[in-house]
C-alpha cells in the first residue's frame, strides 16, 4: 500500500456518487479506489437522480436536492463520509451541499467541469483541456480511471480466455462512438477496418477489438462485416468483458479519437497508444491529444505500424495525493 504520509487512526469512509452511467461512475470510483491505495477506506458507490421539474435545472439551482431525489435514488444523509467525491452532472447540488449538510466534516471532491463556480467545493478535477482555473482547481490529462497495471492482470487472470496466448503482436482496439461534435460515420469505419485488417494481414498478429455504446448502426454494420471475421475477439456487449484483459495482453493500443476516457485509461498501462481519427471537430479535445502526444504516451496513426515505450500516465494517483494532502491539512496531519 502506497502512502502519502497521513495515516488517519480511524478507516476513511468515501462516497463515489454519479448517476450510474459506466463511463460517470468509474471516474469517481477510479479517484475513490486510488485513494483507497494509500489509506484504509471503505468506498460506497451512490446512484443519484433528481425527479422533474428538478432535473430541468442548472446544477446550481436546485435549492433542496435531497428533497429532489427519485424512489430510485440512494439516499443523501447522515452518517457523512469523510470524502465525497461526485463526478457528472447529477452529482452536483450534491457535491456542492454535502459540507453544509456535514457541518463541515465532509471534505467536497468533484470530478469533471463542474459547470457551476469552483468555491463551492473544496477540491475540482476538471479535464486539463477544458480550461477551468482556480485557487482549489487541479486539471488532469484526461480523467480519473481504473485502470492500475495490479487490476488489468488481475481482471486477465479471471477472464475465460488466455488472450496472451495469442499470435503477437496483439493490437486492442478501442472504438467509440457518437459525442457531443465527433462520431464515426460508415464511411470512417470502413477506412478504420481497411486499415486494421491490413495490418493483421502484414504482422500476423491478433485484433482485440471492443464497441462502445456509442458505436451508431451504420458504423456497426460496417465493422461486422469488414473487421469481426478478422478479429480474434470481437466484443459488443454481450458475454464477460474483455476490455481490462484486452489492455493487459495488447502490445499496442488502438483509439479512436472521440473518447478521452478510453485514452487516458490506455495511457496508464505504458503501452503505445495509436489515434484513429473520426468525424467532426476536434474542438478543445485536440488539446487532450496534443497532451498525450507530449507526454509520448500516443501518436495518430497513419498507416505503418509504429511501437515505443513511456512512462505509464498516473493521473488518477496524482489526484488521489491531492485529495489526501488537503485532509491531512484540515485535520491538522504531518
Amino acid at each position: 500500500m502506497q502512502s502519502v504520509g497521513f495515516q488517519p487512526a480511524d478507516l476513511i469512509q468515501i462516497w463515489a456518487v454519479s448517476d450510474g452511467r459506466a463511463g460517470i461512475e468509474n471516474q469517481a470510483l477510479g479517484l475513490a479506489e486510488a485513494i483507497g491505495r494509500r489509506t484504509p477506506a471503505r468506498i460506497v458507490r451512490k446512484h443519484v437522480r433528481l425527479r422533474s421539474p428538478w432535473s430541468w435545472l442548472p446544477p446550481g439551482f436546485i435549492p433542496w436536492p435531497r428533497q429532489a431525489l427519485t424512489d430510485t435514488s440512494d439516499a443523501i444523509d447522515r452518517p457523512w463520509p469523510d470524502i465525497f467525491i461526485g463526478c457528472g452532472r447529477a452529482s452536483v447540488p450534491f457535491a456542492m451541499g454535502v459540507r453544509e449538510w456535514s457541518g463541515g466534516k465532509t471534505l467536497s471532491v468533484q470530478v469533471q467541469d463542474p459547470r457551476v463556480n469552483p468555491r463551492e467545493f473544496d477540491l475540482v478535477f476538471p479535464p486539463e483541456h477544458d480550461g477551468l482555473e482556480g485557487p482549489n482547481v487541479a486539471p488532469l490529462i484526461g480523467s480519473p480511471h481504473r485502470v492500475t497495471p495490479e487490476r488489468i492482470a488481475a481482471e486477465a487472470v479471471q477472464y475465460p480466455r488466455i488472450l496472451p496466448a495469442l499470435p503477437g503482436p496483439r493490437f486492442a482496439v478501442l472504438i467509440g462512438g457518437k459525442s457531443k461534435r465527433q462520431d464515426i460515420s460508415a464511411r470512417r469505419a470502413r477506412t478504420i477496418a481497411t486499415d486494421l485488417v491490413a495490418l493483421q494481414k502484414e504482422t500476423g498478429g491478433s485484433l482485440l477489438v471492443t464497441l462502445s455504446r456509442r458505436t451508431g448502426p451504420a458504423a456497426r454494420k460496417v465493422f461486422e462485416a469488414a473487421l469481426k471475421p478478422h478479429a480474434a475477439l470481437y466484443f459488443e456487449g454481450e458475454g464477460p468483458n474483455p476490455y481490462f484483459a484486452m489492455l493487459a495482453a495488447a502490445d499496442v493500443i488502438f483509439v479512436t479519437a472521440d473518447s478521452v476516457n478510453m485514452a487516458a485509461e490506455a495511457a496508464a498501462t505504458g503501452k503505445p497508444i495509436l489515434l484513429l481519427p473520426v468525424d467532426g471537430k476536434a474542438g478543445k479535445l485536440a488539446r487532450f491529444h496534443d497532451a498525450l502526444t507530449a507526454q509520448g504516451a500516443a501518436r495518430w496513426h497513419v498507416g505503418a505500424l509504429e511501437t515505443w515505450s513511456y512512462p505509464p500516465l498516473r493521473e488518477t494517483d496524482r489526484a488521489a495525493e491531492i485529495v489526501l494532502a488537503l485532509l491531512a491539512k484540515r485535520r491538522g496531519g504531518r
